[in-house]
């Protein structure tokens, strides 16, 4: 058997080092983490919405769907700022109707 022989390219060269670094350049990681915050978000807001009407807790997992996107997402910060105002009104028993509506 000869011994295998060594490419020029190996672990240890800058070469390689180069082509690591451009794969793995700070866009690119800022696109795989937005990638990576929408799949995980849109998953748990997508779980949430379904646990309206299957058993569950979706009042709590939806706000932390939209948490999660509004890592990234400033409509989802909107949103969650919505649902917190919301769930604030709702616990301290105030009704935030217009003077106008009649809603019982």
């Amino acid at each position: 058997m000869t011994p295998p022989i060594r490419n020029k390219q190996s672990i240890g060269s800058t070469l390689w080092m180069k082509r690591l670094s451009g794969v793995w350049s700070t866009e690119n990681i800022k696109v795989a983490r937005r990638v990576i915050v929408s799949a995980i978000g849109a998953t748990v807001l997508l779980i949430g919405i379904a646990l309206l009407v299957l058993p569950g807790p979706a009042f709590i997992v939806i706000p932390l769907g939209l948490a999660i996107l509004a890592t990234e997402y400033a409509w989802a910060r909107r949103w969650l700022k919505r649902v917190r105002r919301m769930a604030s009104n709702i616990v301290s028993g105030r009704n935030d109707m217009p003077p106008g509506d009649s809603r019982a």
